[in-house]
């Protein structure tokens, strides 16, 4: 991979499952408006590559990159006025693998992976065997990133709640697709090629939700999961200043099922 001009800035990077972009643009650029991220990974498009409304965000002082697809899945990362050189288009290893699932960019220094990695559900089944494959192909990619010796973020909608802390009631999750022990492995041997769970860092010890479902008032009885997760190389680990989840976003009328994860790092 040759990278020119590196520059590295103090950033705010966030993630954002939109669940549908054009369905919800006024959520996402009201958000955008007040946290003002530099940085930005959007998963669940659910817009074919003509549909996504890159003008609005254009006004709003974001560049973007996309890769959509009609009623399902798709990714984007967007800069706030800064220029965004794509790296990659689609997880390697698989060149049958049509769904959109995976962005990458060079931004700032950083090399950005963008991912929307599979429900699996109903498990078992077909989707869970896709699901896990599809990890075995990030666990690959995660590798070859990390042997580049470059600062790199993997951000997105993993679709893992990877602890008990990280789910309301573990107990009614034992034989879903997101929590299953497979599942749940998958995450972990990822993380220890050497990956920081940037919130965990931050909060080892606390409840943490990323994601409400719309049924039975999960919201409003804070009945949550975290599945929206950063993962760090370790050259930037020491770079983690503080991280969070825009909560309140959750709540606002027409928002995603997902509310928007942060991290935000310093200069060198």
């Amino acid at each position: 991979m040759l990278i020119d001009n590196i520059l590295y800035l103090n950033m705010k990077i966030a993630t954002y499952n939109v669940n549908g972009v054009n369905g919800r643009l006024p959520v996402l650029l009201r958000w955008l408006e007040e946290t003002a991220p530099d940085i930005v990974c959007l998963q669940e498009l659910k817009a074919p590559q003509e549909k996504f409304p890159v003008e609005s965000l254009q006004a709003a002082g974001y560049n973007a990159i996309w890769h959509g697809q009609k009623s399902w899945n798709g990714v984007a990362i967007l800069a706030h006025n800064t220029e965004i050189k794509e790296t990659k288009r689609g997880l390697p290893g698989d060149p049958d693998d049509e769904q959109s699932r995976y962005i990458e960019a060079f931004v700032n220094g950083i090399v950005i992976g963008c991912l929307y990695l599979p429900n699996g559900n109903p498990a078992p089944g077909p989707k869970l065997e896709y699901k896990l494959r599809w990890f075995e192909r990030l666990q690959a990619h995660a590798t070859t990133l990390l042997k580049y010796g470059m600062p790199v973020v993997l951000a997105g909608d993993y679709n893992v709640m990877p602890t008990e802390l990280d789910v309301y009631k573990p107990e009614r999750w034992i034989d879903d697709a997101l929590f299953r022990p497979e599942v749940r492995q998958a995450f972990k041997t990822l993380v220890e090629q050497g990956w920081t769970d940037a919130i965990r860092k931050i909060y080892p010890n606390e409840t943490i939700y990323t994601f409400w479902d719309y049924f039975r008032n999960a919201y409003g009885r804070d009945a949550g999961l975290r599945i929206d997760h950063f993962l760090l190389s370790p050259d930037l680990d020491s770079r983690l200043l503080a991280a969070g989840v825009n909560r309140d976003v959750r709540g606002w009328e027409k928002s995603s099922d997902h509310a928007p994860v942060w991290i935000e790092l310093a200069d060198l």
